[in-house]
Formats: structure tokens, C-alpha cells, sequence
């Protein structure tokens, strides 16, 4: 990491550290929490649109996978949370790898159809599996439990989902300017200059789309068991484009741009909902500004401005 990745990493650690201690009750605790969740999801997409060049309006169905195995498993087939969430991963990572190949040989808008038909067909099955899902009505989800005790309490949720969010940043800035990075990158500019230089475009394109889809997995199963109710909806067409949006106006291959897209995306609904009935307008007008004033995104765009890129 250089030394502007390792002070963005600081004052990460140093905001997490002291929000619990400054909001006033449990609701600003709960969007704390909804905003790390969101902050991981993100990153793990920003990594394969925004580094690898690899669009996707599916990635909410690999995060109702997660939500749902950590559901169903615990509670028609008696497995404890912890495993069903590694099998939940798992199964979520197997799937990425047998669609991966033939989906990313396409590009541009075939490439985000094809995205898209996967999530909606992930949505549809969650939908109608009603005798293990509940169908559109639900499921509850059982606790999650650590050997040694319950996580029940949103306080002890916010410090497990602070610590991954941390170990997640720690990990992409590592990952970015590995060597597997610069491969992403470089895929990103021209796939034609890559494989001249030696680059195994497919398994890079392949590894990186397994990747996200796991760590999408794994915060399906957190944000369930700290809801403690799940619906089809965690995985429907709308969620996936919300997570691309955050990305987008958070800032494309930018580590610290998909923290703070997840932050303020998170946030924004809630902030305007003292506009009844004007909310939605003024979300879309927010965006749309943002889009003509930051084109590259919050945080690329400022760094430009302010001479901070590398």
C-alpha cells in the first residue's frame, strides 16, 4: 500500500472506532451497521466493474444466495449457522465458476443482460421455492451463533461488521496493487493488450467474478442474521442496481470511493424521508447531479481536483 492508501485506511479505522460511541440511540446504530454491510458488498463489485471492467446488474441474486442459505439450512435441515454460511459461500463461489466462463466471453450490454437474466433467475427461484423459503412472504432467520456466545446485540453487530469492513479495505488495497491487480487493470484497458503480454484474460475475468460473488454470499448471510428476517426482495433487480449505483457515484475502481457510495447511498433514503412523496424525485435529482459534477465518481473526481492521484 502507499502512504495515501495507508492514512485512507487510518481514518477508516479511526471513524469506525468512534461512531458507536457518538450516535444517540439504536436506529443510527442499525444504518451504521446497514452501511458497513453495504460498504463490503459494494468494494467486492467495485473490483470486478470498476478494476476488472466486467459489468454486472446480478449481484444481489449471489447476496439473497447467502441471505437464504443462512436461513433455510439452520432451520429445514438442523445446520449450525456458522457452517451454512461457509456452505451458503461456497455453493454461491461453484455457481460464479460454472456461469463465469461463457458469461464474461461477452461484453459491453450483452455482458449486463446476461448478468442480469442470472440474478433474475436466482430471484425467481427464491421466489417460488416456498415451501423452504417462504416464498415473496420470507422466512425468519435464526440467530447467528459464535462458539462462546449469541450475536445478538446491535452493538456486538456493529463491531463484527466493522472489523470485516476494515479486513475487506486492508485487503482490496492489497489486492489492487498486487500484481493480480495491475492483471485487473490491465483487462480493464484493452483484454487484446493483455493476452499480447502474457495475461490469462479467462481466469483472471473468471477469478475475480468468483471472488465478489463470495464475499456477496457471505454479506447475505451477515445482513440476514442480523435482520433476523429475509425476503425475495434481497435479491431482486432493484437491490443489484442500487449496488451498481453506489459504485458508480461512490467512484469506479476506487477502494475508498465504494465506502463512501455505500455510506451515503445508505443514508440518503432516510435523510429525505422527511419529503413525503417527493423522496424519489429528489433522490434521482441528487444523483443526476452527481453524475454531471462527478462524473468519475465522489472520490475520483476530488482527487483529481485536488492533484491526490497516484
Amino acid at each position: 500500500m502507499n502512504r495515501r492508501s495507508v492514512i485512507g485506511l487510518a481514518i477508516l479505522v479511526a471513524v469506525l472506532f468512534v461512531v458507536p460511541f457518538l450516535v444517540p440511540n439504536s436506529f443510527y446504530l442499525d444504518i451504521a451497521i446497514r452501511m458497513a454491510i453495504n460498504a463490503i458488498i459494494v468494494l467486492s463489485l467495485n473490483l470486478l466493474v470498476g478494476y476488472a471492467g466486467q459489468i454486472s446488474l446480478g449481484h444481489a441474486g449471489f447476496v439473497g444466495l447467502g441471505a437464504y442459505a443462512s436461513a433455510v439450512l439452520p432451520t429445514h435441515f438442523a445446520m449450525h449457522p456458522l457452517l451454512a454460511l461457509l456452505v451458503g459461500a461456497a455453493g454461491s463461489g461453484i455457481l460464479a465458476l460454472l456461469v463465469a466462463r461463457p458469461i464474461l466471453r461477452l461484453k459491453g450490454h450483452y455482458l449486463a443482460m446476461a448478468t442480469l437474466g442470472l440474478g433474475i433467475i436466482i430471484y425467481i427461484v427464491i421466489t417460488n421455492e416456498a415451501a423452504h423459503t417462504g416464498g415473496p412472504d420470507g422466512m425468519p432467520v435464526p440467530t447467528m451463533e459464535i462458539p462462546g456466545f449469541s450475536l445478538m446485540l446491535d452493538r456486538q453487530w456493529y463491531w463484527v461488521v466493522a472489523t470485516l469492513l476494515v479486513l475487506s479495505v486492508w485487503g482490496a488495497l492489497n489486492l489492487i496493487n498486487s500484481p493480480f491487480g495491475r492483471a485487473l487493470r490491465g483487462l480493464h484497458g484493452s483484454e487484446v493488450a493483455s493476452q499480447v503480454v502474457g495475461i490469462d484474460v479467462p481466469r483472471y475475468k473468471t477469478t475475480i467474478f468468483v471472488l465478489s460473488a463470495v464475499v456477496a454470499s457471505i454479506m447475505g448471510s451477515i445482513l440476514a442474521h442480523y435482520i433476523g428476517f429475509i425476503t425475495p426482495d434481497v435479491s431482486n433487480f432493484f437491490h443489484s442496481i442500487e449496488l451498481i449505483t453506489m459504485v458508480v457515484v461512490g467512484g469506479m475502481a476506487s477502494v475508498f470511493g465504494s465506502v463512501l457510495g455505500a455510506v451515503l447511498l445508505t443514508a440518503l433514503p432516510q435523510l429525505l424521508a422527511t419529503f413525503e412523496g417527493w423522496e424519489v424525485i429528489i433522490y434521482g435529482a441528487i444523483l443526476i447531479l452527481c453524475m454531471i459534477f462527478l462524473p468519475r465518481g465522489i472520490v475520483p473526481t476530488l482527487a483529481a481536483r485536488l492533484h491526490l492521484e497516484n
